[in-house]
């Protein structure tokens, strides 16, 4: 029952953070030290991206659709041009970030960063351009924001979100282009670490916990992508950002009193 419990956990905590600014990465890194979580391994990470998978292909299915049946369509092409330098960074700084976000040293400072980005992009001018004059510019620039996002407590919704209203598009088309560029980098995520697995099979003795906790992952990514599409409409993200200061603050703490 404890082993269930801790996958479910594993999987809410995915399915939250991988939407909400706050850092996917960065919380299970966090969670798992805090409270002596075992490594779950490779399968379960990428059955929980699985899960936060299925949660934007549900919310953003007619889109998706869409590009489905339109394959050169503008929109997939501006989703391929976000997705290059995301794949790019993620390839070349695979093992450096892997070591970070295994070691944890850096997420204090990193929670902090994404803190000040969350401020910062709150406190300025608001844009109007919409979800139909977003740029290939506007895209690349995105997607290298998103690349960055593999630093471990660095917020991947709320760094593209971020780049989204510093080029002075409107909030709820900034939100809705942020969850779909998530599309192809979980995706490809999936499928590099199906890659890793044929080459070294994984222990599916745990099956049943991993299965529950992949759904727990894609039923609260869901309740984040909605919960979230509302704030950026009509809300504002510094509450995110004190939390995530907050958490920064309390882990740098930690770390100075030798945790």
């Amino acid at each position: 029952m404890l082993l269930l419990l801790e996958h479910m956990f594993l999987g809410i905590v995915q399915g939250l953070t991988e939407f909400l600014p706050i850092s996917s990465t960065g919380h299970l890194v966090l969670f798992r030290k805090l409270f002596g979580l075992q490594e779950a391994g490779l399968l379960f990470d990428t059955m929980l991206h699985f899960g936060t998978l299925i949660a934007v292909v549900i919310v953003f299915w007619p889109q998706i659709s869409y590009i489905l049946t339109h394959p050169f369509s503008r929109l997939t092409r501006l989703l391929v041009v976000g997705t290059i330098p995301t794949a790019v960074i993620g390839l070349l700084f695979e093992d450096y970030f892997e070591e970070i976000s295994r070691t944890g040293i850096t997420i204090g400072w990193e929670f902090l960063a994404t803190g000040a980005i969350l401020w910062g992009v709150e406190s300025m001018r608001r844009g109007n351009r919409t979800f139909e004059q977003i740029s290939y510019t506007d895209a690349l620039l995105i997607g290298t924001l998103q690349g960055a996002a593999i630093l471990p407590a660095i917020s991947r919704s709320g760094l593209t979100i971020a780049g989204s209203l510093m080029r002075g598009i409107e909030r709820a088309s900034a939100a809705r282009f942020s969850f779909l560029l998530s599309l192809p980098a979980i995706l490809g995520a999936c499928a590099l670490q199906s890659v890793k697995l044929a080459k070294s099979p994984a222990d599916t003795s745990l099956l049943i916990p991993m299965t529950v906790g992949t759904i727990c992952s894609a039923l609260a990514g869901y309740v984040a992508i909605r919960w979230m599409l509302k704030i950026i409409s009509t809300g504002s993200m510094k509450g995110f950002a004190i939390y995530v200061w907050m958490l920064g603050a309390v882990i740098l703490a930690l770390q100075w009193l030798g945790w």
